[in-house]
């Protein structure tokens, strides 16, 4: 059994919801041959809890646009760690220090990981990540 259609298009919601509000380490599981409870989990981060709830926000009106119920949302209130519930999908965006701490991934490793569009694999935001270009030399210009 592998994730439904739908799943896979809400991970991707979620995803890009995410990375919009420059979500860290997005990655996505179909989990779907391990769990009866849900086809997908959605993991990311943030490094403060302002982000956190900034990302939760963001997702949940984009899921909301994309037509997906909330089922339960736990732990919003610290803003650490907050497990979003579609069902289909489940998502845990978390606090950086938690997301360490509590290493969702290495339980879930052996899961196939969903391919996510190229502007949530790129990086943070969208944006690749690496060091600033630095703009081409002139040629007619000596040193």
């Amino acid at each position: 059994m592998t994730a439904t259609p739908r799943a896979v298009e809400l991970v991707e919601t979620a995803a890009l919801a995410a990375a919009d509000k420059l979500a860290d380490g997005i990655i996505a599981y179909d989990v779907s041959d391990q769990l009866v409870i849900t086809d997908a989990f959605v993991l990311c981060s943030a490094s403060n809890d302002r982000q956190v709830r900034s990302i939760v926000d963001e997702i949940e009106l984009r899921m909301r646009q994309a037509g997906a119920g909330l089922v339960r949302r736990e732990g919003g209130r610290e803003g650490r760690w907050v497990l979003l519930d579609y069902l289909e999908v489940v998502i845990h965006v978390q606090h950086s220090e938690e997301r360490s701490f509590y290493s969702l991934e290495r339980i879930w490793k052996d899961c196939p990981q969903i391919p996510l569009p190229e502007l949530v694999s790129a990086g943070p935001g969208g944006r690749t990540q690496g060091p600033p270009q630095t703009p081409p030399s002139n040629p007619g210009r000596t040193r």
